[in-house]
């Protein structure tokens, strides 16, 4: 209730949707700039504690709110994925296979590194998808966000808001423009399950190939909905179990290791 009371942090986010929707979309030659960018830019302004706009308090309620919005958001997700039941039983397996580049890139790659740079149990949620609203989700259902998971998913989210979009709109542009690979495999590419990233990527792409415009847009969309909807099961039947045993295997290693340097 006292996230209905507090009339400041309304009036916080509504002038800051407000602000964000005004400055739209921002491109500086192949660098895109979305409307989430600017909201999470402005959010992280505010609450800033040398600015004393928000306390610590306010910070705290306002973060009560988040789980019910990741339910209200899964809940639209659930209801996209029945009327496109047909395209993920259709689908040519270069959009199922994809989900395999997600799975190895995160968990396989990301998380051996975050044991290493001793992230802790946030090595888990941090890698173990590409953590996006609906992998927070599961990870707020699993063991809520202010567990060390939690923290880890929400870190890769920020980064990937501030960054990826950033990120794939650069990278994507130079590979099309390098032409070693088909417009339709970097559109396909494009949909890693982030709407923001993908329409950074697909911008890029567009830019280099404008004829192939719609064709891109196409495959780009298919890929981004197979990977929200393939997304969500993988993440949550395959890759948070694995990742937890695997941080639980090379956590204990390091520890057999530095024990036996300790002895030496």
């Amino acid at each position: 209730m006292d996230i209905l009371r507090n009339w400041k942090i309304h009036l916080l986010v509504l002038i800051i949707v407000v602000m964000s929707e005004n400055l739209g979309v921002i491109k500086y030659g192949l660098i895109i700039l979305l409307p989430l960018l600017h909201a999470l830019v402005l959010g992280g302004i505010i609450s800033f504690p040398k600015f004393k706009i928000l306390s610590t308090k306010q910070m705290e309620v306002a973060a009560g709110i988040l789980p019910i919005a990741m339910m209200l958001l899964i809940v639209k997700i659930g209801l996209d994925i029945g009327p496109n039941l047909s395209l993920l039983f259709h689908s040519k397996g270069a959009l199922l296979l994809q989900e395999i580049g997600h799975f190895f890139g995160t968990v396989i790659l990301g998380l051996p590194i975050a044991v290493f740079l001793r992230m802790g149990r946030e090595s888990i949620g941090a890698t173990y998808s590409v953590a996006r609203e609906p992998n927070i989700a599961i990870i707020a259902e699993k063991f809520g966000l202010d567990s060390p998971e939690g923290r880890g998913v929400m870190a890769t989210y920020i980064c990937g808001t501030l960054v990826g979009a950033v990120w794939l709109s650069i990278l994507t542009g130079v590979v099309a423009k390098l032409g070693i690979l088909h417009p339709y495999a970097l559109a396909m590419g494009s949909g890693v399950g982030s709407g923001s990233m993908m329409a950074a990527s697909v911008g890029s792409i567009i830019a280099a190939y404008p004829d192939m415009e719609q064709q891109i847009r196409a495959y780009a969309g298919a890929a981004n909905l197979m990977s929200t909807i393939l997304g969500i099961y993988v993440s949550l039947f395959f890759s948070l179990p694995l990742a937890t045993k695997l941080y639980n295997f090379l956590s204990k290693f390091q520890s057999d290791k530095e024990t036996a340097k300790e002895k030496a």
